[in-house]
């Protein structure tokens, strides 16, 4: 297991060089001017080139990167341009609302999808089986800003059971801040949950035709346990990692949702230091965003590990 763990660290190191190294080099290449952005229209190039030097953008491209690199690993990832204050600073304000909101984006489309998918595969080719299905189908293909605009029109601006937009501090108590994440979370909780439905489906289907499940079925076994003690546990390794995939791909799908629901989160700050040129938060957001992808691949990887003993040995 210790060399198991020892391959799956080293094998980070690669992956987040290349990763500071693209998102440093798509910035550089992105048109437009931080300092033209800072200063605006009416400032004179004497004031512009001040600005380049104390910013560092007259420096070669390879010093640049060189400095930044630097910094990055040893945790300081810049200054935002416009708010003035540290890039970890802005991100660590920011947090909170963006992994609530995953989790409980985690927990919608886990409590619905695997159900469903155990459900859909127990009534394999029967109207139960094709009805979830066709839903898991239109859960996928429904764009997340289409289905929150309508969560919100219904159940904040008609029925007026949940505040449209904003979000509250966990300070404030836990139902004040749980109720501005319940529209949220169900718009990206939704294609997830259909997602896992289909993969669960896929999965049971393949393990319930194995031999050794005919062999409980043939023992007399009750149904209900063939399914969830045999089934379901041979299933999961193969889910754990859909379920990875899917914390990460809610941690992305968030810089939508953050903009519709008004959420100050990580994704909404990434969106609007998009739109302001300010590069180091830019960077720096995206180096902890994929960082976080990284630790969740990371900890599926340890987890179907350990679940199954024979993955220990791949690659060794």
């Amino acid at each position: 297991m210790i060399s198991f763990l020892a391959r799956r660290l080293v094998s980070i190191i690669p992956v987040m060089l290349l990763v500071a190294t693209g998102v440093f080099l798509l910035l550089k290449m992105t048109p437009g001017d931080p300092v033209g952005i800072i200063l605006g229209p009416d400032a004179t190039e004497e004031r512009r080139q001040a600005l380049r030097d104390d910013l560092g953008l007259n420096d070669p491209l390879w010093e640049q990167y060189v400095s930044w690199l630097g910094d990055a690993l040893r945790g300081d990832l810049g200054t935002s341009l416009f708010l003035n204050e540290p890039v970890s600073q802005a991100l660590a304000d920011r947090v909170q609302p963006t992994l609530l909101l995953t989790a409980l984006s985690t927990l919608v489309a886990i409590s619905v999808g695997l159900p469903t998918g155990i459900v859909a595969a127990q009534n394999r080719g029967n109207w139960l089986d094709v009805g979830t299905m066709g839903i898991a189908i239109i859960g996928i293909s429904m764009p997340t800003f289409w289905l929150g605009l309508n969560l919100i029109l219904v159940f904040a601006v008609k029925l007026r059971w949940l505040p449209v937009a904003g979000y509250a501090p966990l300070s404030d108590g836990l139902w004040e801040s749980l109720q501005y994440l319940i529209m949220p979370a169900i718009t990206l909780g939704v294609a997830q949950a259909a997602l896992l439905a289909r993969m669960t489906r896929s999965m049971m289907l393949e393990v319930l035709g194995s031999d050794y499940v005919r062999v409980a079925r043939a023992k007399g076994l009750r149904e209900r346990r063939v399914v969830y003690l045999h089934a379901l546990k041979n299933a999961m390794v193969p889910l754990i990692n859909v379920a990875g995939l899917i914390v990460a791909a809610l941690l992305g799908g968030a810089v939508v949702t953050e903009q519709i629901f008004n959420i100050p989160g990580i994704g909404r700050l990434l969106i609007q230091a998009v739109g302001r040129r300010d590069v180091p938060l830019v960077q720096g957001t995206v180096l902890v965003i994929a960082a976080t992808y990284v630790l969740v691949n990371l900890i599926v990887d340890i987890v179907s590990a350990v679940l199954d003993p024979r993955l220990r040995s791949a690659g060794s």
